[in-house]
């Protein structure tokens, strides 16, 4: 359940005025009403690129993963979340994920359509099927990795021979991580070796070999990194906003199967809709939003985040649509001249942003790039 009662954003408002208009129904009816009255058949407002009516029942496997920096997707899917009121007749199947990797084998197999990700996994996506099964369609959250270390640790220089976590080997923090030690002259390898030993491990042990002192700091995202800065006496070496143009930079975006988007433009045109209101929702209303993905990350984990914890961690990202492609183009070529990347191709391949630019336009927003 949700546990904070949702007021109608801007968003939700219009799409409403829109399908009513469609139906010819009352002025003021809700978006699921409206929806509900439309006529058979119906798939695309006249003309102003804002979804029209849709009454087909049609299923939707969604991945997510039960973390702050995916807070976009767990408010858009809560119980009584926007997605919910979009698509009414769907049967929308939430599967949730702690690994890109698994989440993208779940895409190939057939056994997800569409799902919140990060760049590096987006990108081994298209680059493993030559460019044809994966598409991005939108942006969801900016920022949020820290490379976090012990006091004693005052510069780059200082980490020579010292051991570094990332989440995993390939991933968008060891890419980070690696690249900013080759800009610091610093050399690393697969193996572990090279000045920095960078140790791949999962979030939660990097807690406590930190603890325990078997590493002596980790490149991790929210909430992981406020985590070791608080429970365990870390403090923030670099902040990754810091390395990029305005400090934006791409943590989670939304990813669908082309194979869905083709069959499916109308559902994917409503699941952009409901993303952008829960964008809307967690920048207008940060803390009834922090509320509703405590419920949901407890849902999914069965142990909620401290609310001081949370609280910290959230002022460290950045909610929007805008997929900040040059972010990604710059993490493949950084991943590639590491030799953790083969050329994934023309990665402006990977970008189709044109519904999501069709009701931006529709809500008198404006556009965003890709590549």
């Amino acid at each position: 359940m949700r546990q904070v009662a949702r007021g109608r954003t801007f968003a939700t408002l219009a799409l409403a005025s829109l399908l009513v208009t469609a139906c010819s129904s009352t002025t003021g009816a809700a978006p699921s009403a409206a929806i509900s009255a439309a006529p058979e058949g119906s798939a695309m407002a006249a003309g102003d690129g804002s979804p029209g009516p849709l009454t087909d029942t049609v299923t939707v496997r969604f991945g997510v993963f039960p973390n702050i920096t995916h807070a976009p997707g767990l408010v858009a899917l809560a119980d009584a979340g926007p997605l919910r009121t979009l698509l009414p007749n769907a049967d929308i199947q939430v599967k949730q994920f702690n690994s890109g990797t698994t989440a993208v084998e779940a895409m190939f197999s057939g056994a997800l359509d569409i799902t919140y990700i990060g760049p590096n996994p987006a990108i081994n996506a298209f680059a493993k099927s030559k460019g044809e099964a994966v598409r991005v369609i939108s942006g969801s959250t900016s920022g949020g990795a820290f490379l976090v270390v012990k006091p004693e640790i005052k510069s780059a220089a200082d980490l020579r021979g010292r051991k570094i976590a990332t989440p995993s080997l390939g991933n968008t923090q060891d890419v980070a991580l690696r690249s900013w030690l080759k800009s610091q002259g610093l050399t690393t390898d697969t193996a572990g070796g090279g000045d920095v030993s960078v140790v791949p491990q999962e979030n939660a042990q990097t807690l406590e070999t930190f603890r325990a002192g078997t590493i002596d700091g980790a490149w991790v995202p929210e909430p992981w990194a406020s985590r070791l800065v608080q429970d365990a006496g870390a403090k923030v070496l670099v902040d990754e906003r810091d390395l990029w143009p305005d400090g934006k930079y791409v943590t989670t975006h939304l990813m669908v199967a082309t194979k869905f988007l083709a069959d499916h433009p109308d559902v994917v045109k409503r699941i952009l809709l409901a993303n952008l209101e829960a964008i809307d929702e967690v920048n207008a209303d940060p803390v009834a939003a922090q509320a509703t993905v405590n419920g949901e990350i407890e849902k999914y984990t069965t142990k909620k985040l401290g609310t001081d914890l949370l609280a910290a961690a959230w002022k460290n990202l950045t909610f929007t649509a805008d997929p900040i492609a040059s972010s990604l183009q710059k993490s493949a070529t950084d991943a590639q001249g590491l030799g953790l990347l083969k050329d994934p191709g023309d990665l402006s391949k990977l970008y189709d942003l044109s519904l999501l630019n069709e009701l931006l336009q529709s809500l008198g927003k404006p556009p965003v790039k890709g590549l």
